[in-house]
């Protein structure tokens, strides 16, 4: 199934892992009212790698995935309701923020726990651009380029 859907735990291919885990075999029909938007196109493909040899061994370990999944969905959703509470108070900032082309929501509230909102402790942008990792830096003497280590910009 996995080389016909790019995305198995995307909103067709978990209406099809469920159908699996139930037991059901999934008839052509079945397959149609299951893809949606562009994997319509694939139903031919859909329905012969749907209807394999699926054990009821096979059917535990994809619910397992599943569960797993959705505790993880769930996990994540309440720590970024519980991360809005501490954020609140900076929603000004967060907006300011997102006017910078690339920033979004999530790139705003990582730039707001890393650097914080007092920006005195940088003497100047140079200063925070460097601490930052993403100054340019010019190491060249009498016209050679120098080797140097790079340090690493912030990554999320």
């Amino acid at each position: 199934m996995s080389t016909f859907i790019s995305d198995v735990f995307g909103k067709s291919g978990r209406l099809m892992l469920d159908a699996l885990v139930n037991g059901e075999v999934i008839v052509p029909d079945q397959v149609a009212d299951l893809a949606l938007g562009r994997l319509r196109a694939k139903i031919p493909d859909l329905i012969e790698a749907l209807n394999g040899h699926v054990t009821l061994h096979h059917r535990r370990i994809i619910r397992r995935s599943l569960d797993h999944l959705e505790f993880l969905e769930t996990s994540i959703a309440e720590l970024e309701e519980d991360m809005m509470q501490y954020f609140a108070p900076y929603q000004e900032q967060e907006v300011l923020l997102q006017t910078i082309p690339g920033v979004g929501p999530h790139v705003a509230r990582v730039i707001l726990a890393e650097i914080g909102t007092d920006m005195s402790v940088f003497p100047s942008a140079s200063h925070l651009a460097s601490w930052a990792g993403i100054s340019p830096g010019n190491h060249e003497s009498a016209g050679k380029k120098k080797e140097h280590e790079r340090r690493k910009a912030i990554r999320r």
